[in-house]
């Protein structure tokens, strides 16, 4: 067996698309749950770029101790001091230099020759070999360069002292054969690369960066650069989590390659980013993304309820999902409709009072993307015992400014009656939910607030996501507007809803036994 090395390059290379930088305190923060996922190599960023580079680097190498951590740097005397400076705190330090080895990038770019380019190459390695023998050489734009001259600068960074060749398709340029292909002939072609670990950089900008990285490893990479989510430059890098876990999975293809990444912790770091970035993962992102483990076909929800290996082919629980989710939508079927009922409580219930659920479940799935278990027991309580009046938004208003205090009056519609209410807050959002609070009668206290924009222009739509505690119990609501505020007002009143809705159901199962 032979363990691929796992090089996440999140921090550096994934921090460079826009929209996903970090701070120090975050990169921290991150890279300590890179290393409880067992990372073996965590490129902390760019030493060079900048002082919050630099910072960043130098806090990640005083507080990880189980995994290597790495800076890159130009082939620059300049970039590798910064770089080592920068690792002094560790004992378990890489540095990664590079330059581009590609007739484009030679020219229009360094403006260097060939010899110039395997030149400061060699350089390069030998003055970062100053600083820590642990170092790596990438040769930018490898996919697009002339191989003789490849195999050229790999021969001599090696015998310069590089532990690790990388192999970057900077551009996402390659097809997996190609990829697959040029390991193969960097293995027969490069003399003392037995005297170095391959390893490769792929880049998605053709949706192939995780392809390309496991047709590298299948011809004998023994390192993958990937990140989080597979976050990174333009179209982003090989997505970590789906590179270990088709290792994984596919035991039967990789007999003899494993890695050391404990995948239980695989969803929480891909959560973790998403949190202190800001970030959404798209929906139908493999391994990590809300629907990886959703079914709501009708068919499918049948054959996974009779046994899981029908339409998974890996177990939530080993991502660390807590579990697979059957997603009651429009295309459901009744079998599923019925166990989730019988999931919710509701065992008893005869075959006509199912037939009658399960109609109004199908309307009601028509209208809406997805149909969650508030809303199954809202139909419940409709239906079978009886029917409730929700409290609803009529009107708001904010008083707010630099000079004024933020001040939100509300009129609600409570049971037919109009009832208005005031209060001040730390902001117009703090204080129209007071005015809800003291509107309705409750104490509650907001566990979690988030937005996110719908649509785009001036006039985007907002979708704001609340958690709300009323007595203990955590609901979640959510409400859409242009106006952020009102948005905020209807998913705390849709949270509202959902918890009188729960203390109904709540008395009606201990009044039938339930």
């Amino acid at each position: 067996m032979r363990k691929l090395i796992i090089f996440d390059t999140t921090l550096r290379d994934g921090e460079q698309a826009p929209g996903f930088s970090m701070t120090v305190e975050e990169k921290v923060r991150m890279a300590k749950q890179l290393e409880n996922l067992g990372v073996d190599v965590i490129e902390a960023g760019f030493a060079a770029a900048s002082k919050g580079d630099f910072e960043a680097v130098n806090e990640v190498a005083k507080e990880v101790k189980d995994s290597i951590v790495c800076s890159l740097a130009r082939a620059l005397h300049s970039d590798i001091e910064k770089a080592g400076e920068a690792l002094a705190p560790t004992e378990r330090k890489r540095i990664h230099t590079f330059i581009a080895t590609s007739p484009i990038h030679m020219e229009y770019k360094l403006r260097m020759t060939p010899e110039q380019v395997l030149e400061k190459a060699v350089d390069a390695v030998k003055f970062a070999r100053n600083f820590t023998d642990d170092v790596e050489f990438s040769a930018e734009d490898a996919v697009r360069s002339e191989r003789e001259f490849l195999y050229k600068v790999l021969e001599a960074v090696i015998d310069a002292g590089a532990k690790t060749v990388n192999i970057p398709d900077t551009v996402g340029y390659s097809i997996p054969e190609e990829m697959g292909q040029l390991i193969a002939d960097i293995i027969n072609n490069v003399p003392n690369i037995d005297k170095a670990v391959i390893s490769v950089h792929c880049h998605n900008d053709l949706g192939l960066a995780v392809a390309n990285s496991l047709a590298a490893v299948k011809n004998g990479a023994g390192q993958v650069h990937a990140t989080i989510n597979g976050i990174g430059e333009r179209a982003g890098n090989a997505a970590l989590e789906e590179v270990v876990m088709a290792i994984k999975v596919r035991k039967d293809y990789f007999k003899d390659v494993y890695t050391d990444i404990n995948t239980k912790e695989i969803y929480k770091t891909s959560r973790l980013l998403c949190r202190l970035t800001g970030s959404f993962v798209q929906p139908n992102k493999a391994i990590v993304g809300d629907n990886a483990f959703a079914h709501e076909a009708g068919i499918h929800q049948h054959g996974l309820l009779a046994k899981r290996e029908t339409y998974e082919i890996m177990k939530a629980e080993d991502v660390g999902v807590p579990s697979s989710k059957i997603v009651l939508g429009k295309h459901s079927g009744k079998h599923a409709f019925k166990t989730r009922l019988e999931e919710l409580g509701y065992k008893n219930l005869t075959d006509t009072e199912i037939e009658r659920l399960f109609v109004k479940f199908k309307e009601l799935a028509d209208k809406k993307k997805e149909v969650f278990d508030e809303d199954i027991e809202a139909l419940i309580f409709d239906e079978l015992f009886k029917s409730y009046e929700e409290i609803k938004l009529k009107q708001f208003q904010i008083v707010s400014g630099d000079k004024a205090i933020p001040t939100a009056t509300v009129k609600l519609n409570i049971e037919g009656e109009e009832v208005i209410s005031t209060s001040c807050g730390d902001g117009p959002v703090d204080s129209a939910l007071k005015a809800l609070e003291k509107a309705l009668g409750v104490k509650s206290r907001l566990k979690d607030y988030s937005i996110r924009s719908l649509s785009q222009g001036k006039d985007a739509m907002g979708e704001v996501r609340v958690v709300i505690d009323f007595d203990g119990e955590e609901v979640s609501g959510k409400g859409t507007s242009t106006d952020i505020i009102e948005a905020s007002v209807k998913a705390y009143l849709d949270a509202y809803n959902r918890f009188k809705a729960r203390k109904a159901f709540a008395e009606y199962r201990i009044k039938e036994g339930i």
